[in-house]
This record gives C-alpha cells, sequence and structure tokens, in this order.
C-alpha cells in the first residue's frame, strides 16, 4: 500500500467514527425523555401548584373579557360599555365582574392591590403612567401579556377608546410608564 493511500484510508477510517459517534448522539437525544416545550402559559414541564394554575387561569379570563370591548368609544368619567369609558372606568368596570372593587380614579387605582416591578407584569395586572416625576398619575391600562420584549396592554384611551397598545414600542406611552399594581389576589374567585 503506497503512502498516498494509506493516509487516505486514515482519513476515511478518522471520517467514519466521526460520522457514526455524531449519529449516536442524535440519536440518543432523540429517544431520551425530557419535558416538553409548550406554549401555552398554563402548562409547564415544571409542576405548578393548583392555586398558581387557578391564579393564571382567572387573569386570562380577566384579559378576554376586557377584550370584549375593544372598539368602545371614551367618555371621560364613563363607566360603563353602553356610554363609554374613560381609562379607570374601564379597568374598575372589567375587574368588578371578578369582584375586586377598584376605584373609580387611576391615581387611587394606583395604590391597590401589590405593587409590582413593570418587567415581572402578568396579565391582568395595572399599570400606570404620569407625565414626569413628581406629577400625577394620569392613566391606567391593564396587561394583556409581557414576553420580556413588548408589553401589550388594553385601556381606554382618549383617541380611540379602548384599544390594545405594546406599550414598549410606543413612543407615545413609554417615556410616561410609571408602575404596577397586581390586584388578582384581591379577587374573592381566588378564596
Amino acid at each position: 500500500m503506497s503512502r498516498v493511500h494509506f493516509v487516505f484510508f486514515r482519513l476515511l477510517v478518522v471520517l467514519t467514527l466521526t460520522a457514526a459517534t455524531y449519529q449516536c448522539s442524535v440519536m440518543r437525544d432523540l429517544t431520551t425523555d425530557r419535558p416538553k416545550a409548550t406554549n401555552n402559559p398554563t402548562e409547564s414541564p415544571v409542576p405548578i401548584s393548583e392555586a398558581m394554575r387557578k391564579e393564571m387561569a382567572i387573569r386570562n379570563e380577566v384579559v378576554g373579557y376586557a377584550e370584549q370591548f375593544i372598539g368602545t368609544s371614551y367618555l371621560s368619567a364613563g363607566k360603563e360599555p353602553k356610554t363609554g369609558f374613560d381609562c379607570s372606568g374601564f379597568t374598575s368596570f372589567v375587574w368588578g365582574k371578578y369582584n375586586v372593587k377598584l376605584s373609580a380614579s387611576a391615581h387611587d387605582q394606583a395604590i391597590q392591590g401589590a405593587s409590582k416591578p413593570i418587567e415581572s407584569v402578568k396579565p391582568g395586572d395595572l399599570i400606570f403612567y404620569r407625565r414626569s416625576p413628581g406629577t400625577p398619575i394620569f392613566h391606567v391600562s391593564l396587561v394583556v401579556s409581557n414576553d420580556g420584549k413588548s408589553i401589550k396592554v388594553i385601556h381606554s384611551t382618549t383617541s380611540r377608546g379602548v384599544e390594545i397598545n405594546d406599550i414598549l414600542a410606543s413612543k407615545y406611552w413609554k417615556p410616561y410608564i410609571d408602575s404596577a399594581r397586581d390586584v388578582v389576589n384581591m379577587s374573592r374567585s381566588l378564596r
């Protein structure tokens, strides 16, 4: 066997062994039981308590209920869908269906429930806005979703009534984001 043939033969053996090792690795990965990924926020590979499951169900139900009012017109001091909503009238109306009694003003709603970081908001939480530090809260919205890159909220705006916006992508809303509150545990449905 010539030296060229010998080098070629060794290279062929190395490539064959590498391919076999890779194939075994792939087969092991395909046959190993692992938790399955899920797109459903109420399902998790990590077990969650019944209380957490119930809370997430209520959060999602609140958002679904709120979305029924998309397109409802804005009305200053409005508190019901027949006539229209202002921002706090909308959030208090929606949460009222779930036995959560919220104040009629965004300023007062901003101290109800439990404070939480904006980046940790979940569906149903409330986000508050102020124009600059030290000025009063002027608006409230209800969280629809938070995927870490966007926070979608539903709220009654003076320009378009009840609508959904991504507040982190909004040049208007983003600079005014002030605080967030969790009011879900005020619901008698969880007790």
